[in-house]
């Protein structure tokens, strides 16, 4: 599959995206990525700070790309997308959906569910992903990059 499949799978939608929309987006994920290490936070919650960070990112990955993601499915597709964008491999997409799973539960079924692991686990992978989407985008659309 490709991202023109999922476009006409109606997955995706076509969007035309500009470098101040990538800032924006790049801005945003960096705040969640500093907000998520407040330690007075419950682990919920710099969960979810965390992973908010990781959607943005791959929000910005599908933008620069020439897409969004449509609403049904919306943070799931925005995920299995890492794959078409910055080439996430398999095992990261897997622990990524784990823990858009984990935050769903949390948020909406058990709070107190989440481990100060998980939360180190989920930073370091929003970081790494903010690492990749950097070097994506100087490599396949430098005009949209920011440094």
């Amino acid at each position: 599959m490709t991202l023109e499949d999922w476009l006409r799978n109606g997955w995706l939608v076509e969007h035309r995206s500009n470098r101040a929309e990538i800032a924006d987006l790049l801005r945003a994920a960096d705040r969640d990525l500093a907000d998520c290490q407040a330690a007075d936070l419950s682990a919920d919650w710099r969960l979810a700070i965390a992973y908010n960070a990781a959607l943005l990112l791959g929000t910005a990955a599908l933008a620069a790309s020439g897409y969004r993601a449509a609403r049904e499915m919306h943070h799931y597709r925005t995920i299995q997308s890492l794959a078409f964008t910055v080439g996430a491999d398999s095992g990261l997409i897997t622990r990524l959906d784990a823990f858009r799973k984990k935050r769903n539960i949390s948020g909406y079924e058990r709070a107190g569910s989440v481990s100060k692991q998980e939360v180190a686990e989920m930073i370091a992978l929003a970081s790494q992903l903010r690492s990749m989407l950097e070097a994506w985008l100087h490599q396949n659309h430098p005009s949209l990059a920011i440094t």
